[in-house]
C-alpha cells in the first residue's frame, strides 16, 4: 500500500536536524574546542576517541532498547520521543559552550550527545523500515529520509560560508546550528510523533539480546548486505577523507573546496528520485550495483586530475553527487528486506537490532579510512603542512583518492549483483510473516 506523501514529509522532518546536527559532531567540534577554545589538540583528539569507543558500544544497547521498548506512545515512536530533549539539549551544549569550559565540558556534553544522537537515530530509522511491507514503497520511505538528511547536511555545510569563514564567525556559524538543533528536533520529533502512524509489531516471540545476536549471524543475506555496505562505505570514506587535501593541494584551489562540498551533495539531492525510478524499474539490488559500477568509471578518470582542472572536477562533484543518492537510498531500503527474512525465521521482528549493526558498520568503514589513509599519505610523503607537495606525492595522493576506493567497490558489486532477496521472494518472505 502507498504511503501519502503528507505523511513521508512529516516523517523525513526529523532527519534535518538530526543531519545538521551530525556533521558539526563529527567534523566541525574536533576544530573548535582546540582552536577556538584552546583546549591541548591531543587531549581533544583522545577524549573524542574514547567517545567513539563508547558509541560504537552503545549501537548494540539502544538497538535492543528500541526493540523492547513497550512504554507510552510505541516502541517506534516513543522511544524516539524520549530521546529528544538528550539529544537537542546535548547539542545545544555542545555548540555554544560557555567561555570556561574545559576538558571535563567536553567529556561530559560530547558524550552524552554521541548517546542522545544513537538513541534517536536508531527507533527513527526502524521506524521508517516498518512503515510498509511493501518491496517498492519501502524505497520511496527511505528516500524522503535520506532526502531530507541531505538538505541538512548541505544546511550545516553552508552555514558557515553564510555567516562568513573566520575563526570568530565561524563560532556563530556553530552557535546557529546549535538553536537550530535545540528548536527543530523537538518540532519536527513531536510532529512526526503525532501524525505518522506505529508500525504494527509483527514479532510473535521475543528472544533475548545474545539470541538476538545469533540470529542475525544466520542471516545470510543480511551479512551479504552489511558486508557489501561495509566495503562500499569503506570505499565512499577514503575519497571524503581526503577531499580537502585534493582540492587543494592537487588541483591548486582551496577557494573551491566548499563550493565543490556544495554540488557535491546538492546533486545528491537530486539522485534520491533517481535512486527511486531505478530501484522501480530494475531492482534495488542491481540499481545499487549499476550505480557503484558508474562510480568506479568516475573515480578512474578523477585520477588524472592536476592543477586548474577545476571544470574537469565539477563535472565529477555532479555525476558521483547523483550516485551518492543511490548509496543512500537502496541499501536502508534492502535492510528492511532482510529484516523480513529474519522475522519469518526468527518470530521476533528485530529492526532496532539490524539498524544498530547497521550504523556500527558504517562507524568501522570511517574508522578503518581513518586509518589507512592518513598512514598511507605518510608513507607516500605527502604533508599538508608544507607549502608545496612534490610531485610523487601529489601523485601518491591522486591514486588513493581516485584509484584506492574501486577495488572494494568491485567487491561490494560482486556481492549484490546476484542478492537473493529481489521483489518475488520478498513478498514470499512477507506471506510467511
Amino acid at each position: 500500500m502507498r504511503t501519502r506523501d503528507a505523511t513521508l514529509v512529516i516523517y523525513a522532518l526529523p532527519a534535518f536536524p538530526l543531519a545538521a546536527l551530525a556533521l558539526p559532531l563529527f567534523v566541525i567540534v574536533p576544530t573548535f574546542y582546540s582552536e577556538v577554545m584552546g583546549l591541548p589538540v591531543a587531549a581533544v583528539g583522545g577524549v573524542l576517541f574514547a567517545i567513539r569507543l563508547i558509541d560504537a558500544a552503545s549501537d548494540p544497547i539502544f538497538g535492543w532498547l528500541a526493540d523492547r521498548w513497550n512504554a507510552f506512545g510505541g516502541r517506534r515512536r516513543g522511544f524516539f520521543l524520549a530521546s529528544i530533549p538528550l539529544t537537542a539539549c546535548a547539542a545545544f551544549m555542545l555548540f555554544w559552550p560557555p567561555q570556561t569550559a574545559g576538558l571535563g565540558y567536553l567529556v561530559l556534553w560530547g558524550g552524552l550527545l554521541s548517546l542522545g544522537f544513537t538513541w534517536s537515530s536508531l527507533p527513527y530509522t526502524a521506524w521508517g523500515a516498518e512503515l510498509s511491507n511493501d518491496y517498492v514503497e519501502r524505497t520511496r520511505i527511505a528516500a524522503f529520509r535520506e532526502g531530507s538528511t541531505l538538505l541538512g547536511t548541505l544546511t550545516a555545510i553552508s552555514l558557515p560560508f553564510v555567516v562568513g569563514s573566520t575563526v570568530t564567525v565561524g563560532v556563530e556559524g556553530l552557535k546557529t546550528i546549535a538553536v537550530l538543533v535545540a528548536l527543530l528536533l523537538p518540532i519536527t520529533g513531536l510532529a512526526a510523533f503525532v501524525f505518522v502512524p506505529e508500525p504494527v509489531n509483527r514479532s510473535i516471540r521475543d528472544v533475548n539480546i545474545v539470541q538476538s545476536l545469533l540470529l542475525m549471524t544466520r542471516n545470510r543475506a543480511f551479512l551479504r548486505l552489511i558486508a557489501a555496505f561495509l566495503l562500499n562505505g569503506f570505499a565512499n570514506a577514503v575519497p571524503a577523507t581526503l577531499f580537502l587535501y585534493f582540492v587543494s593541494d592537487r588541483l591548486g584551489a582551496p577557494d573551491w573546496r566548499g563550493p565543490f562540498l556544495l554540488l557535491y551533495f546538492a546533486c545528491a539531492v537530486l539522485g534520491v528520485p533517481l535512486a527511486v525510478k531505478a530501484a522501480r524499474r530494475w531492482s534495488k539490488h542491481r540499481a545499487w550495483s549499476g550505480a557503484m559500477l558508474a562510480t568506479c568509471s568516475i573515480f578512474a578518470v578523477s585520477g588524472f586530475l592536476g592543477d586548474g582542472d577545476l571544470i574537469a572536477f565539477g563535472a565529477i562533484c555532479v555525476c558521483t553527487g547523483l550516485l551518492l543518492g543511490f548509496d543512500l537510498v537502496l541499501p536502508p531500503s534492502m535492510q528492511a528486506d532482510v529484516i523480513d527474512n529474519d522475522t519469518a525465521v526468527s518470530g521476533s521482528q528485530r529492526s532496532g537490532m539490524y539498524f544498530a549493526a547497521w550504523a556500527l558498520a558504517t562507524k568501522l568503514s570511517l574508522a578503518a579510512a581513518l586509518g589507512v589513509t592518513f598512514p598511507m599519505l605518510s608513507l607516500l610523503g605527502f604533508d599538508p603542512a608544507q607549502d608545496r607537495s612534490s610531485p610523487d606525492a601529489l601523485k601518491g595522493l591522486s591514486m588513493l583518492y581516485a584509484w584506492a576506493p574501486i577495488v572494494p567497490k568491485l567487491a561490494a558489486i560482486g556481492l549484490m549483483w546476484g542478492f537473493p532477496i529481489d521483489r518475488v521472494a520478498q513478498r514470499e518472505l512477507i506471506g510467511r510473516i
